[in-house]
C-alpha cells in the first residue's frame, strides 16, 4: 500500500490517539508488536502512518479521527516534505474544483491507475494558470524581451534580456512523482467533498504557515486589504514578490481580472498559483523567478501593483542591472534594494496605474535613496506615504510604511504628499493594531486627498505637504518628522482619568482576596479533558482559519490580554466556530496558565486560530470550576510539550478533580471572585499608565503647569 509511504511522529500518534506523548513512550516499551521506526532519527523516529493506525484499531486505542487530522498527518508524514505533498494536494483539489467528474473518474480505480491518469488530467487545469501566450498591452516602454513567454510589443536588446529566465509556476507532476502522493490526493478529495475544494486547500495551507512561522514572512490579511483598498479596482493586477498570495487574494474581484504574481521561491509562487485559481474566476498567470534579474512580465502594464518585497537586501542584482531602462528615478544603492522593486512596480504601470508597496520605515530617510525619492517627489510619482503601528506586519517591532505610488500622465504643477501617522492605533500587550480605526483613518484621507490633490491637516493624524517643502537635503520623508505632535489632554481630562484609577483602585481593594486558609493537601480522583470529551460532559472544538467577514474574531492576544475580541478571519465558505456564554477558551501556544470564560459580552465572537473551546454540560461541570482548575501552573507544565522556540499546550492532558457539581460551584465562585480582581487590576494598570503618559506629556508641552 502507499500508505504506508506516509509517516507519523510520537507527537502525531499522540494526537491520533488522543493521549499524551509519554503514553506512547510507554506503548513502544511494552507492546512488542508495536510498528518499528521506519525514518526519522534515534531521538526523533517516525513510523508508517498506516501502520501506526491498524495497530491503535487493533488494541482499541484509536480515537475517532477527524478528516482533517487525517490529511493532515498524511501531508506532513509526505515523504518528499510538506511543500511538495501541498502543490501534489493542490493540483489535485484544483482539478476537483474545476472539473469534479474528471477526479472522480480517475479516482475510481487502484492508485497506480489514478497517478498514471492525473499528468495528463492535471495538464487540462493547469496550462491556463501557466500560460504561455503573449501579454496583450501597448507598446512596451522600454522594449525589454520577455521571459516566461510574455513578449512585448517592440522588443529590443537590453541587459535584463539576457537574465535567466523565470519558469512556470506549476509544473505537471509526473506518475511516478504522483505515486507516493495518491493516498493524500484521495483524503483531499473526501475533505473537499465535505468542506469544498478551496476551503480544504486553505486549511492545509494555513496548518503549514501556522506550524512553520519562521520560514515565512507573512502579510496579514488587515493589511492586505487596506493596501488593495488603496491601489483601487484594476483589471490587471501585479504583485511580483507573490509569497503566499494574500495580496492578490485581497483584491475586489473585476469581471475579466487577471491576476500575475512572480516569487523566487518556487514553491511559494506554485501555492500562490494554486490558491489564486481556487479563490476566484480571475485569469491566473504564476511565475517562478528573481523578478529584479529575470522579469517573467516584462510586457505587462498592469492597472495596479500590490508588493511586499523582501527588506534589506544586498544580493538584489546591484551588479547586473546597472544599465537596466526601469531605473527612471536613479540607480538604487547596493543598500536601497526597496527603492529597485518601487521603480520595479512603476515600470510595470499602465499610465495612470497605481502601486502601494510595504517598506521598512528607514527606506524613507536613508541618506542612499535622497536622490531618488526627490526624483518620485518631483514628478508626482510618489503620493502617500502611510506609517503603519508598530505590529502591523513582521518584523512586529518596527513601523512600517506603506507607500502608495502613481505612474504620472503629466508631471503635476504643484505636487504635494500626504503624509498619514496611524501610530495612536497601535494595540496594548501584545494584541494588534486596531485595524478597523487604522482602515477608517487611512481610507478616509487618501480618499479626501486623491480627491482633490491636498488635504487639510489633521492634527497628529495626516496632512498633505507640498514637495517643494520636502526637498531638503535628506529628503525624509518619514511621517513623524512632518506631523505636529497631538496637544496633550489637558488638566480636566487628566484629572477624569485621575477619578477613573481612584475608583477603580477603591474596587480593587474591595476585590482583594481573603487571607488564605490553609487546607489539609487533596487528593482528589483526577480526570483529564480528553477523558470528559469522550465521555460527553464536554465538547472540544480548535479555532479556524476561515469564517465571516461581519463576524469579530477572538484571538489568542485577546484572550492573553483579557480584552474584547479584535480579530479578523479570511473570509470563506468554512464554518466558524462560535462562542457561547460559559464557554472556557484556552490558548495552546506561549506556555502561559490562561483560561477565559465566555460571557455575555463575548459572546458570538468566532474562535481564532490557537485556541480550544470547551463548553461543559452544565448539568456535569461548573464553568468557572474547569476554567480555575485548568489554569494551575503545574497542571500546565504536566501537560505542555517543548520545541526549541515554543510552548504548545495539549488540552487533553489538562487535569480536574471530580468532585461533585455543589462542591464544583464552591470553587468556581472563588475561581470567578478571583477573575473579577485580576480585571480589575488589568484595568487599573491600564488608566495608570495613561495618567503617567498624559501627565509626561502635558509637562512637556506646557499644558499642564508643574505645581
Amino acid at each position: 500500500m502507499q500508505d504506508n509511504a506516509t509517516e507519523v511522529t510520537a507527537a502525531g500518534i499522540a494526537r491520533l490517539a488522543g493521549v499524551g506523548r509519554a503514553a506512547v513512550s510507554n506503548w513502544r516499551r511494552r507492546h512488542a508488536d508495536f510498528p518499528k521506526p521506519v525514518g526519522g532519527t534515534e531521538t526523533s523516529p517516525s513510523f508508517a502512518l498506516a501502520e501506526v493506525e491498524a495497530w491503535l484499531r487493533r488494541q482499541g486505542k484509536l480515537a475517532e479521527v477527524p478528516l482533517r487530522e487525517r490529511v493532515w498527518q498524511q501531508l506532513v508524514g509526505h515523504p518528499e516534505g510538506p511543500l511538495t505533498a501541498l502543490v501534489h494536494a493542490g493540483c489535485a483539489l484544483l482539478l476537483i474544483h474545476e472539473r469534479p467528474t474528471v477526479w472522480l473518474d480517475a479516482s475510481a480505480g487502484s492508485d497506480a491507475r489514478l497517478a498514471a491518469i492525473l499528468p495528463g488530467v492535471l495538464e487540462q487545469v493547469l496550462t491556463p494558470v501557466n500560460a504561455e501566450t503573449p501579454v496583450h498591452t501597448p507598446a512596451a516602454r522600454h522594449g525589454v524581451h520577455a521571459a516566461h513567454g510574455v513578449s512585448a510589443a517592440t522588443p529590443a536588446a537590453t541587459p535584463a534580456a539576457t537574465a535567466p529566465a523565470a519558469t512556470p509556476a506549476l509544473r505537471i507532476p509526473t506518475g511516478p512523482q504522483l505515486l507516493p502522493s495518491v493516498p493524500l490526493l484521495r483524503g483531499a478529495g473526501e475533505l473537499a467533498a465535505e468542506i469544498g475544494a478551496r476551503q480544504a486547500f486553505e486549511f492545509l495551507l494555513g496548518r503549514h504557515l501556522d506550524a512553520n512561522p519562521r520560514q515565512y514572512t507573512l502579510t496579514p490579511a488587515e493589511l492586505a486589504a487596506l493596501m488593495a483598498d488603496l491601489a483601487g479596482p484594476a483589471r490587471t493586477v501585479l504583485d511580483p514578490a507573490c509569497g503566499t498570495g494574500a495580496l492578490l487574494r485581497a483584491v475586489e474581484p473585476r469581471p475579466d481580472q487577471e491576476l500575475y504574481a512572480q516569487d523566487s521561491a518556487p514553491e511559494l509562487a506554485a501555492l500562490t498559483a494554486l490558491r489564486l485559481a481556487l479563490h476566484s474566476r480571475a485569469g491566473v498567470r504564476g511565475a517562478a523567478g528573481d523578478t529584479l534579474r529575470a522579469d517573467a512580465f516584462p510586457g505587462l502594464r498592469a492597472g495596479a501593483v500590490l508588493c511586499h518585497p523582501p527588506f534589506n537586501e544586498r544580493n538584489w542584482g546591484h551588479d547586473e542591472l546597472a544599465y537596466d531602462p526601469r531605473w527612471e528615478y536613479g540607480f538604487p544603492a547596493r543598500t536601497e534594494s526597496e527603492l529597485a522593486w518601487v521603480q520595479h512596480a512603476l515600470a510595470r504601470l499602465a499610465d495612470g496605474g497605481a502601486a502601494v508597496l510595504l517598506m521598512p520605515p528607514a527606506a524613507a530617510s536613508r541618506r542612499s535613496g535622497r536622490r531618488i525619492r526627490a526624483d518620485l517627489l518631483r514628478r508626482g510619482a510618489l503620493r502617500a506615504v502611510v506609517a503603519l503601528p508598530v505590529g502591523a506586519a513582521p518584523p512586529y517591532n518596527i513601523p512600517l510604511h506603506v507607500w502608495v505610488l502613481r505612474r504620472p500622465e503629466r508631471t503635476p504643477a504643484s505636487p504635494e504628499l500626504l503624509l498619514v501617522d496611524t501610530g495612536r492605533f497601535a494595540g496594548e500587550g501584545r494584541g494588534g493594531p486596531d485595524w478597523p480605526a487604522v482602515r477608517e483613518a487611512v481610507l478616509d484621507a487618501w480618499r479626501d486627498f486623491d480627491r482633490a490633490g491636498r488635504l487639510a491637516e489633521r492634527p497628529g493624524l495626516a496632512r498633505s505637504v507640498p514637495v517643494i517643502e520636502l526637498l531638503g537635503d535628506d529628503v525624509d520623508l518619514a511621517p513623524a518628522r512632518h506631523l505636529p505632535p497631538v496637544v496633550a489632554d489637558g488638566a480636566e481630562q487628566l484629572a477624569a482619568v485621575r477619578e477613573r484609577l481612584g475608583e477603580t483602585l477603591r474596587l480593587t481593594a474591595d476585590l482583594t482576596p481573603p487571607p488564605a486558609a490553609p487546607a489539609p493537601g487533596a487528593r482528589w480522583p483526577l480526570t483529564t479533558v480528553g477523558e470528559l470529551s469522550r465521555g460527553g460532559a464536554l465538547m472540544m472544538r480548535s479555532g479556524g482559519n476561515g469564517g465571516h467577514a461581519r463576524v469579530p474574531v477572538l484571538t489568542d492576544h485577546d484572550v492573553l490580554a483579557g480584552t474584547a475580541p479584535s480579530g479578523t478571519l479570511p473570509e470563506s465558505e468554512e464554518e466558524p466556530v462560535l462562542t457561547e456564554p460559559g464557554d472556557v477558551v484556552v490558548p495552546v501556544l506561549g506556555g502561559g496558565s490562561v483560561a477565559r470564560v465566555i460571557d455575555d459580552a463575548t459572546a458570538g465572537a468566532a474562535l481564532g486560530r490557537n485556541l480550544v473551546l470547551l463548553r461543559p454540560d452544565r448539568a456535569a461541570l461548573d464553568p468557572w470550576f474547569l476554567a480555575g482548575f485548568l489554569r494551575g501552573t503545574a497542571n500546565n507544565r504536566q501537560a505542555s510539550s517543548y520545541a526549541s522556540t515554543a510552548t504548545r499546550l495539549d488540552v487533553r492532558r489538562l487535569q480536574l478533580p471530580r468532585l461533585p457539581l455543589d462542591e464544583q460551584r464552591r470553587y468556581g465562585a472563588r475561581f470567578r471572585a478571583l477573575d473579577e480582581f485580576e480585571r480589575a487590576l488589568r484595568r487599573a494598570s491600564r488608566l495608570g499608565e495613561q495618567l503617567v503618559r498624559g501627565m509626561y506629556d502635558g509637562l512637556t508641552d506646557g499644558t499642564v503647569a508643574p505645581d
